[in-house]
């Protein structure tokens, strides 16, 4: 059997909620063949169990090379995985090339790194919401996930402030044509990366920088490595955040729990993260060889995505998990991953999510939505799932 999920599971339609979708594919199998919102068919696994296997079978490898001719010319050009130059990075790599790369931006992103920024992640802010408190409304997206996220990121790997709207606009093309004037982003990271030759500083680039002139990475890895960081430095963070405030104006008496207990922030963030997490599918992978998963033959090349949003309301593995909980017992996702090729910017992504979550409720109780919460645009990606804006009202302070 051949579902078309482009027109029956999962068409635009369902990128406001693509759940009920996910469960009538998850009651059909863990792995089923598909067609995905952008035409392209591959296999879909939804249940938590072998979503969890998947991630960590060596059989199902990230690096596009292992795909079938016919993936690469279907003029795909999604950045993250194989734009031209861009694409030798953690998201299309094993080990040990994987590793090697890994091992260079561990300490930035680690458990250490991210507690060192938390001081700078909650100035940042406090300052945005004083920016616009006195306003009574804002856009969430666009007045305070967005410039959190990209103004830590931009610190860490030392972008020059001028140039972040950049980034920002290079993420938004897709949904709304930017300024001509943007630069192309190979330009761009190659200037970036001469300043750095010229001028090191304690950053992120600059390690890169003097590991690629040690011979610890090639050039094409270097720039690759700055981009990927870039853009999933930010946009998963701006998307958890979103959609954890969204989640919560949604319902009243988590909310409430929330606001009475902001010890349970933590716990918060975690759930949010199953509940309607950043990451609607992991990064693609490739058979390379024949195997049998959930039951299904899957055959060398076969494209492979792992709905870490379906595996996540799988109810074989959470109780009620259409409800958001955030006294949940059992907080184990697959949010960031599983396995080598689990996310190294989870601890910073934590943080983030924490602190722009307590900041919210604790100095704006009364936030409310001004528009329902089906008319708000998401972005088209069907990887990353968050919100182009997020409009709420509240008392002036």
């Amino acid at each position: 059997m051949r579902i078309h999920v482009k027109e029956a599971l999962l068409g635009r339609e369902s990128v406001a909620d693509p759940y009920p979708a996910y469960a009538r594919l998850r009651e059909l199998g863990p792995v089923r063949r598909v067609v995905l919102r952008d035409g392209l068919a591959c296999w879909a696994v939804t249940r938590y169990d072998e979503v969890r296997a998947a991630l960590t079978d060596p059989r199902l490898s990230r690096e596009p090379g292992r795909a079938l001719a016919a993936w690469h010319e279907s003029d795909r050009g999604r950045p993250l995985e194989d734009e031209s130059d861009l694409g030798e990075h953690l998201l299309t790599t094993e080990p040990p090339v994987h590793t090697r790369l890994r091992r260079l931006i561990a300490d930035a992103f680690g458990l250490r790194g991210a507690e060192a920024a938390r001081p700078r992640v909650q100035a940042l802010a406090d300052s945005l919401v004083d920016a616009f408190a006195h306003r009574g409304e804002a856009d969430l997206i666009a007045d305070f996930a967005y410039p959190l996220a990209i103004g830590v990121i931009g610190e860490i790997l030392g972008i020059p402030d001028p140039d972040l709207w950049i980034f920002r606009q290079w993420t938004s093309n897709a949904v709304r044509p930017g300024p001509p004037d943007v630069p192309e982003p190979g330009p761009y990271l190659r200037a970036l990366i001469a300043d750095k030759r010229r001028k090191p500083g304690d950053d992120t680039v600059s390690r890169l920088v003097s590991a690629e002139r040690e011979g610890a990475l090639t050039g094409v890895e270097l720039e690759s490595m700055v981009f990927l960081l870039l853009l999933a430095g930010h946009e998963g963070s701006v998307a958890l955040i979103g959609n954890g405030v969204l989640a919560l104006l949604l319902d009243d008496a988590q909310r409430g729990l929330l606001l009475s207990r902001p010890d349970l922030v933590v716990a918060a963030v975690e759930e949010v993260l199953r509940f309607d997490g950043p990451m609607e599918l992991a990064a693609w992978r490739f058979a390379t060889e024949p195997l049998t998963l959930g039951g299904v033959r899957i055959e060398a090349g076969d494209p492979v995505v792992l709905a870490l949003a379906a595996a996540h309301r799988d109810a074989e593995h959470y109780t009620a998990p259409d409800r958001l909980d955030l006294t949940r017992p059992h907080l184990a996702h697959l949010g960031f991953g599983h396995g080598v090729h689990y996310c190294v910017g989870a601890p910073l992504a934590r943080v983030e999510g924490a602190v722009a979550l307590e900041t919210l409720f604790r100095r704006l109780p009364d936030l409310a939505l001004t528009r329902p919460a089906a008319d708000l645009p998401r972005q088209p990606s069907q990887i990353i799932r968050g919100l182009c804006e997020l409009p709420v009202r509240f008392t002036p302070g």
